[in-house]
């Protein structure tokens, strides 16, 4: 079909046929009707003696006779020409339109059936012409395609790394584009692209310190309080390994190098407990298996993921963040050691974890955790009842906060 509609002599010989048509419709208009003596009178008489002819009545050779001779059954009448069909006149014979080529006289505007008539053509051929453009216009857009810079022709004997590249133009050559691969090469191309993350290369900006809502600091600390006193009871060793508290300055230098503001609850907690540290073969105290992080080592780690994953995948409208491995919008605030880091996402404020292998989720003990507070009031609550959070169950062993995958 492509080949048909962009053949050149197919297009010359449809034209010739409509130049070829319009000549023949012009031409039958252009004929005239017969015109045909009438006989004074077409009555049947019985002849008589006078009107038989003589032989010197006879016209001789000589003489002109009529040609052609009169019909034997008589010529027709105008009634009779009206009545069998006779040939209609010529629509260029016609009055209303021999009136346009009149010169010097007025023209008399067109009667209501000769404007429909000469409406409908016109509208018609408008018709016509608009769909053949738009037939080449959707033949050029859908069908036409750039020729492959690779031809079979310029790849025999190459041995060099481009032979696949060869292979595809040999087979589009002798069997046409594979429409499949081309859609799905373009997709690709349109719709997968791979560019800096601006999370992880922020705008320089000046530390500042940010007043702490009270009723949030209330509220972290009396979480605080009760895993303190817990840990007390039951874990000691783990109790020792909470740090000092941290320093409302360092927090804000984070924030400044990051590029992001912590959520409060986390500057809260961060101002309780500077993270954890690793005391005499005991493991930091930390939630779901992963050490707390203080403030440099957030700070440290943010940086160490951005410098291993510093670009992000864009998928048009369904690119988002929290489905890569990493983004630099995240704040990580635990480490199990192993490489996944349990991490803040400080647009959504909710809890996720990052896993080496390269994926990220936002259901870590594979529940939701809302915000760094639900994290520290739900793991109080799984210390005090015995709970758990998800498939993670804290216990104790020798002293020493464990948690252990149910």
């Amino acid at each position: 079909m492509r080949r048909l509609i962009t053949s050149r002599g197919l297009w010359l010989a449809l034209l010739a046929a409509i130049a070829a048509a319009t000549i023949v419709v012009i031409a039958r208009s252009r004929r005239r009707p017969v015109q045909r003596e009438e006989v004074a009178s077409d009555s049947f008489s019985i002849p008589t003696r006078s009107s038989i002819p003589t032989r010197s009545s006879i016209p001789t050779r000589s003489e002109k006779a009529q040609w052609p001779p009169a019909p034997i059954l008589g010529t027709p009448t105008a009634e009779d020409l009206q009545r069998y069909g006779a040939e209609k006149p010529s629509l260029f014979d016609r009055p209303e339109f021999t009136r346009f080529f009149e010169r010097g006289e007025p023209r008399e505007p067109l009667d209501d059936a000769t404007r429909r008539r000469l409406t409908r053509w016109a509208v018609a051929g408008f018709a016509i012409l608009m769909l053949a453009l738009g037939t080449q216009v959707l033949e050029s857009a859908v069908f036409s395609k750039p020729s492959s810079e690779l031809s079979w022709g310029a790849c025999l004997g190459d041995t060099s790394d481009s032979g696949t590249a060869c292979t595809f133009a040999g087979n589009e050559e002798e069997h046409g584009p594979d429409s499949d691969y081309v859609f799905q090469q373009s997709a690709e191309s349109e719709e997968t692209q791979v560019r800096a993350d601006a999370d992880c290369r922020p705008v320089g900006a000046e530390p500042r310190v940010r007043k702490l809502d009270a009723k949030v600091k209330r509220a972290v600390d009396r979480q605080w309080q009760r895993i303190e006193d817990w840990l007390k009871a039951n874990a000691p060793q783990s109790y020792r390994t909470l740090g000092k508290n941290g320093d409302a300055k360092t927090i804000a230098a984070a924030e400044a190098h990051m590029g992001m503001r912590f959520p409060d609850d986390l500057r809260a907690s961060l101002l309780r407990h500077d993270g954890a540290v690793y005391l005499k073969d005991t493991w930091p105290f930390g939630f779901l298996g992963n050490s707390y992080s203080s403030v440099q080592e957030t700070r440290a780690t943010w940086r160490e993921l951005c410098d291993i994953d510093g670009e992000e995948e864009s998928y048009g409208e369904f690119s988002d963040p929290r489905s890569e491995w990493w983004d630099g919008r995240m704040i990580p605030v635990g480490a199990d050691g192993g490489g996944d880091h349990l991490v803040i996402d400080s647009v959504r404020k909710d809890l996720g974890e990052t896993d080496h292998e390269g994926s990220m989720s936002f259901t870590p003990g594979g529940v939701r955790i809302r915000s760094f507070y639900a994290l520290l009031k739900t793991t109080a609550d799984a210390m005090e009842k015995g709970g758990s959070i998800g498939y993670w169950k804290p216990k104790v062993v020798d002293g020493e906060l464990d948690w252990d995958v149910l």
